[in-house]
């Protein structure tokens, strides 16, 4: 059954190359239905790859081949929380590491230009304590690239 609410992400031409990374990358992520175009379309031909089912995290998302007409950008991300910095650099490693960007702040990009955020429940946390303790964090990430842990626990700890 198709969830009442889904995210359409516009790709160029590659929704399904992208979709399988994401599967592979990311737990309760999973490739659910390809769906080819039934007649040319002005971002592609019959016979090609017009959308893709899939989710990220458990979150429906559907990828339609567009064209270039339109790109991602930074206001929209997906943000994933990690439990250590194991799992923080994975996630970063994985995406950087297949043609993505390091941005600031635990943010970078993958290959099809869509932002990814890689929280770290430590720095999120550190942030909701508020007052001294949220200010080191803070100024502690805002040095960042990729989250590093021990550095936000330490601010946090003064």
């Amino acid at each position: 059954m198709q969830p009442k609410n889904t995210i359409c992400l516009w790709f160029d031409k590659d929704a399904q190359d992208a979709a399988r990374f994401y599967a592979a990358t990311f737990p309760e992520s999973r490739v659910t239905a390809v769906h080819y175009a039934p007649s040319d379309y002005p971002g592609g031909k019959q016979g090609e790859v017009l959308t893709v089912e899939f989710t990220v995290v458990g979150i429906p998302c559907l990828g339609l081949n567009g064209g270039p007409a339109f790109r991602h950008s930074e206001a929209f991300s997906f943000q994933i929380v990690t439990e250590d910095q194991e799992e923080t650099d994975r996630y970063w490693n994985a995406i950087v590491g297949n043609g993505g960007k390091e941005n600031a702040c635990g943010w970078c990009k993958d290959r099809w230009g869509l932002s990814w955020q890689i929280t770290p429940r430590a720095l999120t946390e550190a942030l909701a304590a508020g007052g001294d303790e949220a200010k080191r964090a803070f100024e502690a990430m805002m040095t960042m690239v990729k989250i590093d842990i021990a550095a936000i626990e330490a601010a946090r700890r003064g």
